[in-house]
């Protein structure tokens, strides 16, 4: 059956350690985020850079780390990029684990100070279910007596050997703002990387793929129409906290989200589920 037990980091960040004949893990509660992903016999599925030294009270640079209640910069000046829950400590709420699967589930106390940044009376769930396939699901709960409108995303950076190597697939039909620039249609299905990437799609189908060298990685969404793809390419990689200059040669993130106008928007007493699969193909 394997095990699942909490264990600390040598700089003090708790996490889930997971261990099954199906695949290896690792969850921190800072973040609820995964920072390691194993299928068993396969290659791991997600990246981290090297240069992160998993410092409490900042995020992880790689793994999938969690956006919310916003995704990008916030309209009011000052509040951090992407939101605040990427660097808030997480409850680990439950663990279950049986021949097909670990289950793990995770909720976000808001503080007082968290307040300041998000007043509504909202709750927020993550949800893990890991076997050969990695299921993330972020669960949006509205316990206010009127409408909350939020925007997230789970950052998903994948490990791809070479980026010159890569080619990305499933874009077809869809739209693209990109650099503030756009829309733009998306006509052919796949996308070569040349340069900084920094692609939000919208009507986007749910399933895409990543053909890398080792192999081909499928990444697939639930309750999204959006996602972001998205390679910091040389300039940019050399203006990056906790990340390497060559970084950029190694990495890609294809995340599922729901933004602009994916945006969710609930109803008092309404939830909203956004869910990604990742395996390899």
């Amino acid at each position: 059956m394997g095990f699942v037990t909490t264990k600390k980091h040598a700089n003090g960040l708790e996490y889930v350690d997971i261990s099954t004949p199906h695949c290896k893990a690792r969850i921190f509660l800072q973040g609820a985020q995964i920072d390691y992903f194993e299928p068993t016999g396969k290659k791991p599925l997600l990246w981290v850079s090297t240069a992160d030294d998993y410092q409490p009270g900042i995020g992880i640079r790689g793994g999938v780390p969690v956006c919310w209640p916003w995704f990008g910069m916030s309209s009011t000046p000052g509040f951090p990029q992407h939101g605040f829950a990427r660097t808030r400590i997480w409850t680990l709420d439950s663990v279950k684990m049986n021949e097909d699967a670990v289950e793990i589930k995770l909720s976000l106390p808001l503080t007082d100070n968290d307040r300041e940044f998000w007043p509504h009376n909202t709750s927020v769930e993550m949800s893990f279910r890991l076997n050969e396939t990695l299921s993330i699901s972020i669960t949006n709960i509205n316990h206010a007596d009127y409408d909350v409108s939020l925007t997230q995303a789970l950052h998903s950076y994948f490990p791809i050997e070479d980026i010159h190597q890569l080619k990305a697939t499933g874009f077809e039909g869809a739209n693209y703002i990109e650099f503030a620039k756009g829309p733009f249609p998306q006509a052919q299905d796949h996308v070569d990387f040349t340069r900084e990437t920094d692609r939000v799609y919208t009507e986007l189908a749910t399933t895409q793929a990543l053909h890398t060298v080792d192999g081909v990685i499928e990444v697939s969404r639930e309750n999204s129409k959006s996602a972001v793809l998205w390679n910091p390419w040389i300039d940019k990689s050399q203006r990056l906290s906790r990340f390497n200059d060559d970084d950029y040669l190694t990495m890609v993130c294809l995340e599922a989200a729901n933004v602009l106008d994916d945006k969710v928007t609930l109803a008092p007493n309404e939830s909203h589920t956004l869910t990604t699969h990742i395996r390899w193909k």
